[in-house]
């Protein structure tokens, strides 16, 4: 009996413990705005009046508000009537209260400072509540609600909390949104690749792209064995084996060059897509690779490229049929704990939405989705690599270029993403309409195979920031691998 009473007593908040506040820091920064309403300025881009522990600061912040943006005088004498007159705050009428507010203010210099710590307090009972809500709901939760769920939704409030706990936010001036479009472009200027953006290291791509931006959804489609995965794969491998972490002048972490990169494989294992890197950057099949037909030197060449690949910061998550929610929680959480600036989505249509509803519906779970990446590429200022699948319909015609009605549920997903690319290989589709041997029909077939032998097509049907067209790449398909097509000294060795 005595230990069920300490279990319980265990799990209790202890009556004694008071909500962290601070009144006079409340009571200093509405005395200086009293005093000078131009501290208000100072400090209203991160306080609001629910910020204020004491209800009445918090309405005194917000009329005082009303009326200097509304370009009247804030004083004890002018705030006095738009207040309670019954209130009584011991022994003093509001208008005594202001006035010794007012009194008892002595500088605007400490403005900003009161106003960080009454935003820090409002902040730590932010965490109590979210922290007594998921006790709550741990004790209490509904049949249906799995503990999954409770997690998902926790961490987003605590992420919620994490990001807008800044002193900043809101509305921005044009000069502001004008100096950052300057240091943008003076970053691609002063780049060697001349990019605003994520470098591909696939220099025809980011002479289109400008490189991956932030805040983009990517989506690059294609029908299978077009090699839109082993494309993924060769931009994650690139963008984190360039990883250079560097600092900002405040101490923020910032990569110099690449970036940490989140793959989150719904198709395949982790271990096919480490075979896949390792096929690309040793040169060996990666079929060859499977069935272990390799010797000794192509063994130590796999250990070495192993060896210098171990610290590349490449994760990579291998759930399959991943909610929307569930990758949403994972980026952010590796975001906060290592940094991130790129996700990459292996594919679209394995996953899931959030509700039963839309999975009912797949056109509008895919809208879910597609919805949902968009607003994590924003939310987490990276862009966000989504790969789909098109539909069966370019099969059935003879022209086999992909279009942007041939992405299943296209609707969403040309209307969600920044820019759509299709990777489209003619190679793939000569190889099953090979003549008989020995007839003019052969003889021109075998021309048009040389010429599209190892080439690829990304074609970038649409761009809003920038021009569609098409880039012509090269493709080593038995090691998984594309290549700038002018880089000459890396051309595939071609079977005659």
């Amino acid at each position: 009996m005595a230990e069920a009473a300490f279990k319980m007593t265990a799990l209790e908040t202890p009556a004694y413990r008071e909500l962290p506040q601070n009144i006079e820091a409340e009571q200093a920064l509405l005395g200086a705005i009293l005093i000078n309403n131009d501290a208000f300025y100072r400090v209203v881009d991160f306080l609001k009046p629910n910020h204020f522990f004491e209800p009445l600061h918090g309405h005194i912040f917000e009329v005082m508000g009303e009326f200097i943006r509304s370009n009247r005088i804030a004083n004890p004498i002018t705030l006095k009537t738009f207040l309670p007159t019954t209130l009584d705050i011991a022994g003093l009428s509001v208008a005594q209260y202001l006035a010794r507010l007012a009194a008892e203010a002595t500088t605007i210099i400490n403005a900003p400072d009161y106003g960080r710590t009454i935003y820090d307090l409002a902040v730590r009972r932010e965490l109590i509540k979210i922290a007594e809500d998921m006790l709550s709901s741990a004790f209490d939760a509904a049949v249906d609600c799995a503990p999954q769920e409770q997690i998902q939704h926790a961490e987003q409030l605590l992420y919620e909390v994490a990001e807008t706990g800044r002193y900043g936010g809101g509305f921005e001036t044009f000069e502001t949104a004008l100096e950052e479009a300057i240091d943008r472009a003076a970053q691609a200027y002063e780049c060697d690749g001349k990019l605003s953006g994520l470098a591909t290291g696939l220099k025809d791509l980011d002479a289109k792209l400008g490189g991956l931006q932030p805040t983009d959804l990517i989506v690059i489609a294609g029908r299978p064995g077009m090699g839109k995965t082993s494309l993924a794969t060769n931009i994650a491998f690139n963008v984190a084996s360039a990883y250079e972490p560097a600092r900002q002048l405040e101490g923020a972490p910032t990569p110099a060059a690449g970036g940490i990169v989140a793959f989150f494989s719904l198709e395949m294992s982790s271990e096919q897509l480490a075979t896949r890197v390792l096929a690309e950057q040793a040169e060996i099949p990666s079929s060859s690779i499977r069935r272990g037909e390799i010797g000794e030197t192509e063994f130590s060449r796999l250990l070495d490229h192993r060896q210098k690949m171990r610290r590349l910061p490449l994760f990579i998550d291998q759930t399959g049929a991943l909610s929307i929610a569930q990758l949403a929680a994972r980026a952010r959480r590796l975001k906060r704990q290592r940094g991130l600036h790129l996700v990459i989505v292996d594919y679209i249509q394995l996953m899931q939405g959030r509700s039963q509803r839309a999975a009912q519906n797949r056109v509008q779970e895919i809208t879910e989705i597609t919805t949902g990446l968009k607003a994590l590429a924003k939310e987490l200022n990276v862009p966000v690599v989504a790969l789909s699948q098109l539909s069966r319909g370019v099969e059935n015609r003879d022209e086999k270029r992909p279009q942007l009605s041939d992405l299943r549920e296209s609707g969403s997903i040309e209307q969600d993403a920044d820019v759509v690319m299709f990777v489209y290989r003619e190679e793939y589709y000569l190889k099953t309409k090979e003549p008989r041997p020995s007839t003019d029909e052969h003889f021109t077939w075998e021309s048009e195979m040389r010429d599209a032998h190892g080439k690829a097509e990304v074609i970038i049907a649409k761009q809003r920031h920038g021009p569609t067209g098409t880039v012509v790449m090269t493709f080593q398909g038995e090691f998984t691998r594309f290549f700038d097509l002018a880089n000459q000294t890396r051309l595939p060795q071609r079977s005659e």
